[in-house]
């Protein structure tokens, strides 16, 4: 099983930056990806960054330039680097990890969520 803790969020002005970490039990497998998925109130969830096992990245479009994810495996932890934030980033943050090799870990795996809101 793998386990997904999050952490940081929480209130912020427009323009300003925020950080969340996940740590996570995956990074001693060989083949996963983990990122972050949001939700905003009466929207769906939206993929906003992902790295790989093999160190590559992808972002949503309305975030690219912004926002940073980057693995550190020493400390078992993704981070999510947001700056110049905006109201519209406001959502639930989900840490989210897919496990894609064969064996008792692979799966799709959540976290329970962390509050983000941006407003002046």
């Amino acid at each position: 099983q793998v386990q997904l803790v999050e952490s940081g969020g929480g209130l912020v002005q427009p323009g300003g930056s925020l950080r969340l970490s996940c740590a996570a039990s995956v990074f001693d497998l060989d083949y996963y990806a983990i990122g972050w998925v949001r939700q905003a109130p009466g929207k769906e969830r939206e993929l906003v960054a992902r790295i790989t096992s093999g160190g590559s990245t992808n972002y949503a479009d309305s975030v690219k330039g912004r926002f940073t994810i980057s693995a550190d495996i020493a400390k078992n932890t993704v981070n999510l680097q947001m700056n110049s934030l905006k109201p519209e980033d406001t959502a639930v943050y989900y840490c989210n990890a897919l496990v894609v090799q064969f064996g008792p870990s692979r799966g799709d795996y959540w976290g329970q969520g962390i509050q983000v809101t941006v407003s002046s």
